[in-house]
């Protein structure tokens, strides 16, 4: 049975607080594309349409994963997830392992990233892996994974970053292994769905809008990390607690101005001062620019916290953005892997236990873990051996054990 829908929408607004941890990527200037040889060809006799490559050039080798083959920087097209029709530029990174591919080609693992910011120089296929995801994805790599990792639509190219807008980061996950599988040779179309943070929100979101939007993708499964999710009770403990003593800040207030912002993207007359007080509103301006380790230190500099950035009605204001948030189904189609460290304050493990206590009531085959005393980035890595054992199961078609009230391990 699904949540109310207040609690599931609130939820997501919560979960941006999981993105405090560690950025995908550093920060750097984007490339520009060159126009895809075989896209250009393509588009003068094809309709354009959902997953198709407009632009490739090669990534810069400081930008892909140590002992990769080939690496790419793509732009395709994808279904506009604000709007829900017509089609928009969005550009992902594709690495694959090196060495010739194996009969059928690499299988995929779709990568969900974390909370890099708005502007278009945080897209994180501009810019370095951070060392904990350079291990992580070169563990899958490893296991014989290719990588595709979208920007999310608005992040790199035209128009705004709708953020965590559930349909804009599913249709952009889905819409990146479509083109890859259409123009990287040596692809094939067995798919898991990886992310972290609110990435691993995005993950969910992916494979919750997938049987609808791309049938035809063969997705296994789900692994997700630090995704979290609240019950009601949670939403009036987090909302009415006070400023943690010695905390100058409160993290929330990042996400809260890069929602707005996202939400100025699309909606004309958009007032931010409806939402932040006058104290706040530099903070918001600066969001527009500024990526997540920046904004950050902005805040702290600021001491903003949820009683002295925002203004009563400020959920009235963002209710576009709130609503935008909201998973289309809880039950999903294939396995969900969640791995929650013991020790996370960025997503205290309530939140994550939630998702899994719902989506197993939904009907969700879920196999959850809880890393004894670790915190929400050390979670990432030590999760892949368990992440393993589930991904060859699933990636063969063989049952998972399903854990819904897992105990710290």
């Amino acid at each position: 049975m699904r949540l109310p829908r207040s609690i599931r929408i609130t939820s997501r607004l919560l979960a941006g607080a999981c993105l405090m941890a560690m950025s995908s990527h550093a920060h750097a200037a984007p490339a520009p594309l060159a126009p895809a040889a075989s896209a250009s060809a393509s588009a003068a006799t094809a309709a354009a349409h959902a997953g198709m490559l407009t632009a490739s050039v090669p990534l810069p080798a400081p930008l892909s994963l140590p002992d990769a083959g080939q690496a790419l920087r793509i732009t395709y097209l994808s279904t506009n997830g604000v709007t829900g029709t017509g089609l928009v530029p969005v550009t992902a990174e594709v690495i694959l392992p090196p060495g010739p591919p194996p009969a059928g080609g690499w299988p995929i693992v779709a990568w969900a990233h974390g909370t890099v910011g708005v502007s278009d120089h945080c897209a994180p296929s501009s810019n370095p892996w951070t060392e904990r995801n350079r291990h992580y994805l070169g563990a899958w790599m490893k296991r014989g994974f290719a990588i595709v990792g979208t920007d999310y639509q608005g992040l790199g190219t035209p128009g705004g970053h709708a953020y965590l807008n559930t349909r804009v980061e599913a249709y952009s996950v889905l819409d990146g292994v479509r083109a890859a599988l259409a123009s990287v040779p040596g692809l094939q179309n067995r798919i898991m769905i990886v992310g972290q943070s609110q990435g691993g929100g995005a993950a969910f979101a992916s494979a919750a809008f997938a049987p609808a939007y791309a049938p035809e993708l063969d997705i296994r499964g789900t692994v997700a990390t630090g995704a979290p999710y609240i019950t009601a009770g949670l939403i009036r403990q987090m909302l009415a607690a006070p400023t943690a003593p010695g905390a100058s800040y409160n993290p929330l207030v990042v996400y809260l101005l890069y929602l707005a912002q996202g939400q100025a993207s699309y909606q004309a007359g958009f007032r931010p001062e409806d939402v932040f007080t006058p104290k706040a509103i530099p903070a918001y301006d600066a969001a527009a620019s500024l990526c997540v380790s920046e904004l950050t230190d902005r805040v702290k500099r600021d001491r903003l916290n949820l009683g002295n950035a925002l203004q009563p009605g400020f959920a009235t204001a963002l209710a576009p953005a709130l609503a935008a948030m909201e998973y289309p189904t809880l039950k999903l189609a294939q396995p969900l892997f969640m791995g929650t460290g013991e020790l996370d304050r960025d997503v205290p493990p309530p939140l994550q236990l939630g998702l899994v206590k719902a989506a197993c009531a939904a009907g969700t085959v879920v196999q959850a873990h809880v890393y004894k005393g670790l915190d929400h980035s050390q979670t990432v890595n030590a999760s892949l051996p368990d992440s393993a054992v589930f991904t060859q199961a699933v990636m063969a078609g063989r049952p998972v054990a399903p854990q819904c009230t897992p105990m710290p391990e």
